[in-house]
């Protein structure tokens, strides 16, 4: 007798980087391994110049970064990477992003939905 034992895929939580995130050795320093990812677009959201004011992350990252805006607009569009992390993971990407990023759920251009870290309401934006 045949006793199959039948899998089910896991489910990683998805979080789209366009930015810092998506260099390897980031990647290593925050999560300890480098992550899968595929390239894809984020829909609907234009990128914005931040300054960020978190001294500690200033310190090893610079003061200025790329963040994205929601518009509503199909023409805005950002390229970036689609990362799979754990629950674990995500709790530390969490922890990497400094004050003005807030993560909020996005639909991707490949259809695929996901986490995306966008500018909160105190994120002095530049245009």
């Amino acid at each position: 007798m045949w006793i199959g034992v039948f899998l089910t895929p896991i489910h990683m939580p998805l979080l789209f980087s366009y930015g810092t995130l998506r260099d390897p050795a980031i990647q290593h320093a925050v999560f300890g391994r480098t992550l899968s990812g595929t390239a894809d677009l984020l829909i609907g959201y234009a990128r914005e110049s931040f300054e960020v004011r978190d001294p500690a992350f200033v310190a090893v990252h610079g003061s200025r970064h790329v963040i994205v805006q929601h518009t509503g607009r199909d023409e805005d569009r950002t390229t970036g990477t689609v990362l799979e992390l754990t629950d674990e993971e995500m709790a530390m990407a969490d922890a990497y992003e400094p004050a003005g990023y807030r993560r909020v759920t996005a639909r991707f251009a490949s259809g695929r939905q996901g986490w995306v870290y966008v500018a909160d309401d105190s994120s002095p934006l530049e245009k």
